[in-house]
């Protein structure tokens, strides 16, 4: 969807301070002070963004099924189903990113990579998108990672999309949009 008039033409506040309140290896929060058009002056939290980004890989490990990951998530303590995924290091591109990430978490490479959609997953708090990108044509590949424990590669029917969905460990609402985005792919590549 694009932009309407109305929206172009609205001016962007003014940007009066920005500090820093917190860094980690991980994290940089800053306090960002804003004047509005109207006049009103408001503060807002928001995580420095990373850039160049991070990325989400959907393996297609044949035209029927797709391979997802099971991993430990510190942020809701529990194993979860979900797609391999990590930062875009300095001098990469997405797609370089998506297939060293692809290598490192499942053991293939893709000689095929497809840019799907750049996200956001919070812009009030953050500007760091995530590039979810399709990886075709694998081929054993592995690669060693960073993490902690060997992840589990789960074969996933692309028919069964819907039984995805409706588990209880498979929740993250980027892997739930990358899903909804292959799936436009591929009715567009079948219009054609």
């Amino acid at each position: 969807m694009t932009q309407s008039p109305a929206d172009k033409a609205r001016q962007a506040p003014e940007i009066l301070q920005v500090k820093r309140l917190a860094s980690t290896e991980l994290f940089y929060i800053e306090a960002l002070t804003l004047r509005f058009s109207n006049g009103a002056v408001r503060t807002f939290e928001r995580f420095k963004p990373w850039h160049p980004g991070t990325v989400m890989v959907l393996p297609l490990y044949d035209p029927n099924t797709l391979l997802l990951i099971r991993e430990y998530n510190a942020g809701t303590e529990e194993y979860s189903l979900s797609f391999p995924k990590g930062r875009v290091e300095q001098g990469e591109t997405p797609c370089q990113a998506a297939g060293r990430e692809l290598q490192e978490e499942t053991g293939y490479a893709a000689k095929q990579l497809t840019l799907l959609k750049s996200v956001t997953n919070s812009p009030s708090y953050s500007s760091t998108r995530m590039h979810l990108i399709l990886a075709q044509s694998l081929d054993i590949s592995p690669l060693p990672g960073d993490e902690p424990e060997p992840l589990e590669v789960v074969p996933w029917p692309l028919s069964e999309i819907t039984q995805l969905l409706e588990r209880d460990d498979f929740h993250e609402a980027r892997a739930m949009a990358a899903l909804y985005l292959l799936q436009q792919h591929f009715r567009t590549k079948n219009k054609v």
